[in-house]
């Protein structure tokens, strides 16, 4: 048997609720609408990607549950070796909640993607694979280097930016530390967005607010968070996008910054706002694409002042 017949074999034989390094074996052959929902953690490891004694994350059960609610089937997997798959494009959109830079094999031990891997994503995306972030998928990939002091986090790199972090539509600088989680308000950018019907703004939300930047001027805002009186030194700037979609070629791209809290993942507001852009990722759904990243967050290049370093 050669290498490619024990890799396909190997990822025909994974299941949902074992390893968990490929996806369902019932997804073979999907239709259209489904999904991949990829969670390696090749930095830290979030308690809802984390799965215990082999058992679903609290996101592969949650994303599955949304699939059996709106007609789209879910397949989970932490294995990187699956964008270098035939598999990869029976998927008509891939969800990441993940960490760090994905071609090491990092905190959670699983294969990681290869650098072809990584491009054979971004080119799936722009002939037209949907894509959806959820909080930590702007915690990866860092544009290098990304050393301890996270220094050149707080640069702004626009167009050398890494090319990751350019489909997505922005990158992670840093969330608050005292407190760690806040209540803030939402400012709704979209209120026709799917699953935000009949929301008033703003929307008051607690979760573990992250501080990001080199936004592509291409962004339709659906979500801006309002800084005012939060607490930190991230969040010392102007209101600035958390949620928002973009087209990356033909690929459709949603990203939400929430997500960190587990108990966020029973939110109503929450899952129905995650749901609508998956829905939206598979066209599934329709929604407004124009650009208003300048409308909505006036201020959305500002960069945050760094946290003081800690005394010894």
């Amino acid at each position: 048997m050669n290498s490619h017949s024990s890799r396909r074999n190997f990822l025909r034989a994974a299941t949902l609720t074992g390893a968990g390094l490929a996806f369902s074996s019932r997804l073979i052959g999907a239709s259209n609408k489904s999904v991949l929902v990829f969670t390696k953690s090749s930095g830290f490891e979030h308690a809802v990607v984390k799965r215990v004694d082999g058992k679903p994350s609290i996101m592969d059960d949650t994303v599955t549950e949304l699939g059996n609610k709106h007609g789209f089937k879910v397949g989970v997997t932490k294995d990187g070796r699956i964008f270098e798959s035939k598999e990869l494009h029976s998927y008509a959109a891939v969800i990441f909640f993940t960490t760090g830079d994905l071609v090491t094999l990092g905190t959670d031990g699983k294969p990681p993607m290869s650098p072809k891997g990584k491009q054979a994503l971004l080119d799936a995306v722009e002939h037209g694979m949907g894509f959806v972030g959820v909080h930590a998928a702007s915690d990866t990939f860092h544009t290098p280097p990304d050393p301890p002091d996270l220094s050149n986090r707080y640069i702004a790199h626009g167009d050398q930016q890494d090319s990751y972090l350019r489909m997505l539509g922005g990158e992670f600088i840093v969330h608050g530390r005292e407190p760690r989680l806040q209540d803030a308000n939402l400012i709704v950018n979209d209120p026709k967005f799917p699953g935000l019907e009949g929301v008033t703004s703003p929307v008051s939300f607690n979760e573990e607010w992250y501080s990001l930047k080199d936004f592509m001027p291409d962004l339709h805002v659906v979500l801006t968070l309002d800084t005012q009186g939060m607490k930190g030194e991230c969040y010392q700037r102007a209101p600035y996008p958390v949620t928002w979609t973009r087209m990356h070629g033909r690929g459709r791209v949603f990203y939400t910054a929430m997500g960190d809290r587990p108990e966020n993942w029973r939110n109503e507001f929450f899952l129905n706002l995650l749901a609508g852009g998956i829905r939206w990722s598979v066209e599934d759904a329709r929604a407004q694409s124009s650009v208003n990243l300048k409308e909505a967050a006036p201020g959305y290049a500002d960069i945050p002042p760094k946290f003081p370093e800690k005394n010894n």
